[in-house]
């Protein structure tokens, strides 16, 4: 038959000293309070700010590059990237693969051809066919191969249709564009050119160049370049998610510039996430100190009731025992408090959803399932601690 802690009850004296319990309470529902609203917070930003939305092929493809100072000016070792800053890139856990944008070594020219009738010196780049969001099976070329494919960003189509017309060009249509004949001019270092036709396979969202196949441009600047060392003045990152805050402070840390309206909002929710960070370490920090104001009052309850609990323990009342039944007298309290706390954060989430987010879909109106875990977490800590120090004053009695 179990033994009842009700005759027990009145000989522990809990009425005195009720000023540090309440504090102790108050304190502990601040704490949590703040701690749970934190985390919820935490979490609003991570859905808001793209952390859950998935993106196409699921990564994030972004181009970075050195910046130029100065100090840097003219001198290319510290401008352009090396085989080591590549390793280093994509050895980052939060890196899943890197690619050099290799550009020509010699001179270039590109021509329109008899549609668009226009020459201008330009650049060709070759690049990872894995990185490169449009890739047709054309898009291949071989040494003696009369026509050399190419893949032109959509924003230079763009950008040549709005200057055409006050050049007396013609605008082009997408699919006019893939049909049109280039003409490729490369330069030998001599001044004597050669000059290769040149066809758009796809146009790019995402790379903003003109690419042509790796192999073309190996070959291309073996036979015309001056140089037999070609570095890479920017690289392509694949990640999973751009907006990540440690992958932004590498490239911060690293002095790497990276495109801001990429990142612009993983920069944002760095800055949230690290404010609300902070308010969730208070949080705890109050639950602690409340937590320790507890057990102060605890002490002294244990202190005054002495003479009662020896006399308990000569009867043979285990400690263990003892320990057991006090700190079950304020399960109901621990509950209540954490559950006023868990009713405030809902509250508060119900109306940062509903009169600040206006019901976006990012968002949802309950608390997320972590807080719910957090709050039972505490009420568990704080039951154990109690029953801990109760059974550490006990046992110094026997």
């Amino acid at each position: 038959m179990a033994v009842s802690f009700q005759p027990v009850k009145p000989l522990l004296q809990t009425g005195t000293n009720t000023a540090s319990r309440w504090f102790s309470y108050a304190g502990l529902g601040i704490g949590v309070l703040l701690l749970l609203c934190s985390i919820q917070m935490y979490i609003n930003i991570q859905q808001l700010l793209g952390g859950n939305t998935p993106r196409k092929d699921g990564y994030d493809f972004i181009s970075i590059s050195r910046t130029i100072t100065n100090e840097t000016m003219g001198q290319l070792d510290k401008n352009l990237f090396t085989t080591a800053d590549m390793q280093e890139l994509a050895s980052k856990p939060f890196v899943e693969g890197v690619s050099p944008l290799l550009a020509n070594n010699f001179r270039f020219q590109i021509s329109g051809g008899s549609i668009a009738p226009f020459v201008s010196d330009f650049f060709v780049e070759s690049l990872d066919d894995s990185f490169i969001d449009t890739v047709p099976t054309s898009f291949t070329w071989h040494a003696g191969d009369g026509v050399v494919p190419i893949i032109v960003s959509s924003d230079f189509l763009e950008i040549y249709n709005v200057f055409a017309p006050g050049y007396g060009l013609p605008q082009i249509s997408e699919a006019t564009a893939t049909q049109l004949g280039l003409q490729l001019i490369c330069y030998h270092p001599d001044g004597t050119r050669e000059t290769f036709r040149g066809r758009i396979v796809a146009l790019s969202d995402r790379i903003n160049s003109i690419i042509v196949p790796k192999s073309f441009l190996d070959w291309a600047n073996n036979r015309f370049g001056t140089t037999k060392e070609i570095r890479a003045s920017r690289l392509y990152v694949k990640t999973k998610d751009a907006n990540n805050p440690d992958f932004l402070s590498f490239l911060q840390q690293k002095q790497y510039k990276v495109n801001k309206d990429k990142t612009k909002f993983g920069r944002v929710k760095q800055v949230l996430q690290g404010i609300f960070s902070g308010l969730g370490i208070f949080g705890l920090m109050v639950v602690v100190l409340a937590l320790m104001l507890f057990s102060f009052y605890l002490q002294l309850m244990i202190a005054r009731s002495k003479d009662n609990l020896q006399l308990l323990l000569m009867l043979g009342y285990s400690p263990n025992w003892l320990s057991k039944n006090v700190s079950r007298r304020f399960i109901p309290v621990y509950l209540l408090i954490v559950l006023l706390a868990v009713a405030f954060a809902q509250g508060m989430q119900w109306a940062f959803h509903h009169f600040v987010m206006f019901d976006r879909e990012e968002l949802s109106t309950p608390l997320h399932w972590s807080v719910f875990v957090i709050a039972v977490f505490l009420v568990i800590l704080s039951l154990i601690t109690n029953y801990r120090m109760v059974k550490k004053l006990l046992y110094k009695m026997v």
